[in-house]
């Protein structure tokens, strides 16, 4: 039985990231899979940073509209290309690329959008190697790097909505704090379709068109989004990432 209890360590590789600007961030990750007790958070002791919310209405966007799309065929648009002894984030050959090489640990970006309250994400993600035990997705409302939703799938078959709220995360689509396994993502190497609805304060996300969680919290709003994947027990995951495209919902 794997298991996946990491204490958390938060790393910066370049300056303080402030909301709005590209950024990638390595963390050591702390979500759970459903094999394992679930993680005990210690409560923040400041609130965490919000932004103001903006809704698609008063933003006068119709819903559907397409609020940014990247197929990374211009590697001027906006992404980090940055290259550590932790892995890699870069646009690569039909897609952007997050290596992942160090065991344990978690790799994201964002592509430097100040974003309405309310969006839905889509993405296809695939995974060109390493191992199946991983964790890869979207973000939404990233405010900087201790504040932002993550939506989980794995190689394994795994699926969960996680909270990152004060540096502390905590996986909020299940009463027990933890990642469960899900019969709807295309596992190993293979390629699967990512939706996430960010509306209000629910949070919802879709693979390959089947809903496979939901949570309900209203902690952070507006913000950026952005591309995430993370090993546990061993490292060098490798995931492909190919149509990035925000929607008002």
């Amino acid at each position: 039985m794997k298991t996946k209890m990491i204490a958390v360590v938060t790393i910066l590789v370049l300056a303080v990231l402030a909301c709005g600007v590209p950024s990638i961030g390595v963390v050591n990750p702390t979500d759970t899979l459903a094999t394992v007790a679930p993680v005990t958070t210690v409560p923040a002791t400041q609130p965490p940073a919000t932004v103001a919310p903006q809704s698609t209405e008063s933003a006068g966007v119709q819903s559907g509209s397409v609020l940014f799309h990247d197929d990374f065929s211009d590697p001027s648009s906006g992404w980090d290309q940055n290259t550590t002894a932790d892995g890699t984030t870069d646009y690569a050959t039909g897609g952007y690329r997050i290596l992942v090489k160090t065991a344990n640990m978690a790799m994201w970006a964002n592509p430097g959008q100040t974003l309405q309250n309310d969006v839905r994400i889509e993405v296809d993600a695939t995974k060109s190697a390493g191992p199946d035990d991983n964790a890869f997705g979207v973000i939404c409302r990233y405010y900087d790097k201790d504040n932002f939703y993550k939506f989980n799938i794995t190689s394994d078959g795994y699926a969960g909505i996680s909270k990152i709220s004060s540096g502390d995360v905590t996986v909020i689509s299940s009463s027990d704090g933890k990642l469960h396994p899900v019969n709807n993502i295309n596992k190993g190497a293979a390629s699967n379709h990512i939706r996430a609805d960010c509306i209000g304060s629910t949070l919802t996300l879709y693979v390959n068109g089947n809903q496979v969680a939901t949570a309900s919290d209203s902690t952070l709003s507006g913000g950026d989004t952005g591309l995430f994947a993370q090993t546990y027990d061993t490292g060098g995951a490798d995931l492909l990432f190919h149509d990035f495209t925000v929607y008002a919902p």
